[in-house]
C-alpha cells in the first residue's frame, strides 16, 4: 500500500507509517474522544489521555458508569467532531493562568498535574472548538484528518497508577486515516481472539492459571511435553554453539544483590524473604548466579571466552491488574546465557550471539527487527565506558549488514543493549532476545582472568536470552501456530481412530509401532462416529490422524489425514513411520 498522508499542525504532510506520526495521530483522537465525552457527560472531570502502541486511552470521573452502549453515543459524537473539522489551536499560559483556569472548571486532575510541574514550567494547552485540554502536544492539523474511528473496551484504573487513589474508567480506542486501516485491523484483531493463548491454552489443555497463584502459572502434561521439547531444541542448539549449562539458586543474599546494584534499581520489583534472621531475596535476574560461577575459581585467558547457558526460574513482583496469561507472569523461566570474555572477542561474541537467535527465530518462521537501546537515566558506570559499550554493539550489527533503530534510554541500568522484536503471523511484534553488554558487572565483582602475561585483568561480560522467558514464548508460539504446533512440538503427534469395534485390536497394534518408534501417540476407540471422532482430533489440531476400517485392516496400511490438508489416502505404516521422523528431524514448521 502507498504511504497515507496525515497533515501536522505546521501544515506540513508525514508518513502515518512512522511511529511518532502515529503516536501524535492516536493522541489528537483521544483529545477528541473527551471532547466527545464532555459533550455528552459534561460533569465528568478529565484525566489523562496518552497515545499508547496500538491506539489511545482516556481516563475519566464520571458518576456515569460507562456501558458498551455509551461507547457507540461517544464514537457517534466523535464522528461528528471529525464533520466539524476544528483545527489544534495551540496557547502557552502561565502556571498560575493554567490552574486558575482548569479550578474553574473544575478539572481537579488537571490542576494536580499543573500543581506537579516545576515553578518555570512552560504550560501548553490545546483547543479544538469549544474543547480545551492540558496537552504538550503535538496534534494534527485538525480533527477531519482523523477518517476511521473504533472504541474498544472499557476498563478501570486507578489515578495515576496508585491503588491507593480513585478508581477511575478508562475508555480504549483506535483511529487511522483510511477506513481501510481500520478495517485490517479490526480483521487482525478478530484473528487475534482466535488465537489468544489463554483460550487455546485451556482447549488443548497446555497450561492454567489458579486463584491459589495469580500470575504462577501451572503446566499440565500436555504443556510440559511442548516445553520439554522447546527446552529439549535450546539444549541442542546451545551445545552446538559452545555453550556449557549450569543451574544457580533461586534464593540468594541481600548483600549479593546490593553488590550487583539490583537492590537500589530494581527492589520494587523483588521478593523477600528471611533466613536464620538474615536477608535474602528470591531471584528477579539470573546474572548475578552467574556471575558466582564465574568467580568460583581463576581463569586463564586461554579459556575465555566462557560461555554458560541457564534455564533460570526468576520471580518479579508484578501489578495484579497488568497479569495476562503467559505473557505477564510472575514467575518465569528466562533462557539466561552469560558471556565472559576478552575485549578483543566482544565484537565477534555479539556477532555470534545474533547468528544464534537468527537460526532460532527463523526456524520457528519469525522475521524479526533489532533496535539498539542506549543509556538509561538511571545507569550505573561512566559514561566514557557507556559509549564504548554502545559503539560495540553498533558496530556489529553495521558490520553484519543489519539494519537497526535506535532506541533512546532504553537499556539495562548496567548496560546498553539489541532488542529482537519478532513478528508473528497475524503481524504482531514481540521484544523476546535481547544482547546485553556489560563492563559494570565484572567491575563491580572484581571479575578476573590471568592474562598472557601473568597479570590479573578484567573480563568483559555480555547477558543474553534468545527466547526471553520460556513460559512468553510458548504463548507467542500457541498464537502464532494457533494452536496447530509443528510436529516436532505437538504434544499428540498421531491419533489413532478405529471406524468400528472390529478394528480395535489393529488399532492397537498400530498405537503400539508408533510409541515403539517413539511417537507420541493416542487411541480413539470409542464407540462414537467416525466423523466426530475426526473433528474431535481436528479441534485439538493434531498433526496426523491414522483412520483404520476393514479395508486399511486387511491391507496393513492406514488412512492418513494430514492437518491443513486432509486426506492423503492410504498409506503403509512404516513408510509414514520415515516420513514423520524425516519431518521431526527437520523440524519442519509449515
Amino acid at each position: 500500500m502507498a504511504a497515507i498522508q496525515v497533515k501536522l499542525a505546521d501544515g506540513q504532510k508525514a508518513d502515518f507509517a512512522e511511529e511518532e506520526v502515529k503516536h501524535t495521530f492516536y493522541h489528537s483522537t483521544s483529545h477528541i474522544m473527551a471532547q466527545a465525552v464532555k459533550r455528552l457527560f459534561p460533569e465528568t472531570k478529565l484525566a489523562i489521555g496518552p497515545a499508547i502502541k496500538d491506539g489511545f486511552y482516556y481516563d475519566f470521573d464520571s458518576e456515569h458508569s460507562f456501558t458498551p452502549d455509551d461507547l457507540t453515543a461517544i464514537e457517534a459524537e466523535m464522528k461528528k467532531i471529525v464533520k466539524e473539522n476544528y483545527r489544534f489551536e495551540r496557547t502557552e499560559i502561565s502556571r498560575e493562568e493554567a490552574i486558575a483556569y482548569f479550578k474553574e472548571k473544575g478539572e481537579i486532575y488537571k490542576v494536580e498535574l499543573i500543581e506537579d510541574l516545576p515553578e518555570d514550567a512552560v504550560i501548553s494547552i490545546y483547543q479544538d472548538g469549544e474543547f480545551v485540554d492540558l496537552c504538550a502536544g503535538p496534534h494534527i492539523y485538525a480533527t477531519g484528518e482523523v477518517k476511521a474511528i473504533k472504541l474498544l473496551s472499557l476498563a478501570g484504573a486507578y489515578w495515576r497508577g496508585n491503588e491507593k487513589n480513585k478508581m477511575l474508567q478508562r475508555i480504549y480506542g483506535i483511529s487511522f486515516p483510511k477506513q481501510q486501516l481500520l478495517d485490517e485491523y479490526l480483521k487482525r484483531i478478530e484473528e487475534a481472539k482466535k488465537r489468544d493463548h489463554r483460550k487455546l491454552g485451556t482447549e488443548l489443555d497446555l497450561f492454567t492459571i489458579m486463584d491459589e497463584g495469580p500470575g504462577f502459572p501451572f503446566f499440565l502434561p500436555k504443556g510440559m511435553v511442548l516445553r520439554n521439547q522447546l527446552e529439549d531444541y535450546w539444549r541442542e542448539i546451545h551445545r552446538k554453539w559452545g555453550y556449557q549449562e549450569i543451574k544457580t539458586p533461586m534464593i540468594l543474599s541481600r548483600s549479593l544483590w546490593e553488590q550487583s546494584g539490583h537492590w537500589d534499581h530494581y527492589k520494587e520489583n523483588m521478593y523477600f524473604t528471611k533466613i536464620d534472621d538474615a536477608d535474602y531475596a528470591i531471584k528477579p535476574m539470573n546474572c548475578p548466579g552467574g556471575i558466582l560461577v564465574y568467580k568460583n575459581k581463576m581463569h586463564s585467558y586461554r579459556e575465555l571466552p566462557l560461555r554458560y547457558g541457564e534455564l533460570g526460574l526468576v520471580h518479579r513482583h508484578e501489578m495484579s491488574g497488568a497479569l495476562h496469561g503467559l505473557m505477564r507472569v510472575r514467575c518465569f523461566t528466562q533462557d539466561d546465557a552469560h558471556i565472559f570474555m576478552l575485549p578483543e572477542q566482544i565484537k565477534e561474541e555479539i556477532k555470534g550471539v545474533i547468528q544464534l537467535v537468527d537460526s532460532v527465530y527463523r526456524l520457528f518462521g519469525f522475521s524479526y527487527h533489532i533496535e539498539l537501546s542506549t543509556r538509561p537515566e538511571n545507569a550505573m558506570g561512566d559514561l566514557a565506558i557507556w559509549e564504548i559499550a554502545t559503539q560495540a554493539l553498533r558496530d556489529a550489527v553495521e558490520e553484519m549488514g543489519i539494519p537497526y533503530k535506535v532506541n533512546e534510554g532504553d537499556g539495562a541500568f548496567y548496560g546498553p543493549k539489541l532488542d529482537f522484536h519478532l513478528e508473528d503471523s497475524i503481524g504482531r511484534t514481540w521484544q523476546c532476545g535481547t544482547i546485553q553488554l556489560d563492563f559494570q558487572m565484572p567491575e563491580k565483582f572484581d571479575l578476573a582472568y590471568i592474562g598472557e602475561d601473568n597479570q590479573k585483568h578484567r573480563p568483559v561480560m555480555i547477558h543474553r536470552v534468545v527466547f526471553g522467558s520460556i513460559e512468553r514464548f510458548i504463548g507467542i508460539l500457541t498464537e502464532h501456530f494457533a494452536g496447530a504446533f509443528p510436529l516436532w512440538l505437538a504434544p499428540v503427534q498421531v491419533r489413532v481412530l478405529n471406524i468400528s469395534e472390529k478394528q480395535e485390536d489393529y488399532a492397537k497394534e498400530v498405537e503400539q509401532k508408533l510409541k515403539d518408534a517413539g511417537f507420541r501417540v493416542e487411541s480413539d476407540l470409542r464407540n462414537e462416529k467416525i466423523g466426530y471422532k475426526i473433528r474431535e482430533a481436528q479441534g485439538q489440531k493434531i498433526p496426523y490422524m491414522f483412520v483404520i476400517g476393514d479395508k486399511e485392516m486387511e491391507a496393513g496400511s492406514v488412512a492418513v489425514r494430514k492437518r491443513g490438508q486432509g486426506d492423503i489416502g492410504a498409506q503403509n505404516v512404516e513408510d509414514m513411520i520415515a516420513q514423520m521422523q524425516q519431518e521431526i528431524t527437520d523440524k519442519v514448521v509449515f
